[in-house]
């Protein structure tokens, strides 16, 4: 059965992605096991997957993820992609705005691209992990339109996971909401009212740059087969 969790409904206001990850792994010791694997989306998510993996003892990894944005309008994601071929689309806002099939191609190609790039950046030449029916965790810093959350989803049930779990610190209720019906099961700490923007609910929201998010993974990878040594 396919459940949404959250924790009232009131703004939450974490101190950065570390308390929030600490605050989100607390939560999480009661649905993981012993196989979890956790996923973060680059680059804001990883930090807070990183916290998550030291307080479950689990393995750390990353699944990109791009937003395809419209056309004129950049910012305004109609989608996103991931490099192994995981798309999601807001069909709605996709004829709204009147984008040809063509175009759309073009720019879900592009991200395409740009997600494998930087995928290859922080995986190196390590193979994917093994997820068959593994409890795999995927974690980002917040969830605003979920587009990005959406796209890692279906990116992951392609490799047959046992169980999926989208876990975030905050988001609107309404992209939570959307993801339960793709995932096994969403943690979402923090479901504030009026919803605007991730970053409002973090007295630190510094943006997460790619060296941060290497340094992570190579710790969490240096100290694989001991969990004590990458708390």
């Amino acid at each position: 059965m396919k459940r949404f969790l959250q924790r009232g409904a009131r703004q939450a206001q974490f101190l950065d992605r570390i308390d929030a990850g600490e605050q989100l792994g607390e939560r999480l010791a009661s649905v993981a096991d012993g196989s979890a694997l956790v996923l973060g989306l680059p680059r804001g998510g990883v930090p807070v997957a990183a916290e998550v993996a030291r307080a479950l003892g689990a393995e750390l990894d990353v699944v990109v993820a791009r937003k395809v944005g419209a056309p004129h309008q950049p910012e305004l994601a109609v989608g996103a992609v991931t490099a192994d071929g995981g798309v999601y689309l807001d069909a709605r806002l996709v004829e709204q705005l009147g984008i040809p099939p063509g175009l759309l191609e073009e720019l879900i190609a592009r991200e395409r691209e740009v997600a494998r790039q930087r995928e290859e950046r922080f995986r190196g030449h390590r193979p994917y992990p093994d997820l068959h029916d593994r409890t795999v965790i995927l974690v980002d810093d917040g969830l605003a339109t979920g587009a990005t959350m959406h796209a890692a989803v279906h990116a992951i049930r392609k490799r047959r996971p046992g169980r999926l779990i989208v876990a975030v610190p905050v988001g609107s209720a309404s992209a939570c909401a959307s993801l339960a019906e793709v995932a096994d099961e969403v943690i979402c700490l923090h479901t504030p009212p009026g919803f605007h923007a991730v970053g409002l609910h973090y007295a630190d929201f510094t943006p997460t740059r790619d060296e941060e998010v290497e340094r992570l993974l190579r710790e969490f990878r240096d100290a694989e087969g001991d969990p004590n040594l990458a708390g």
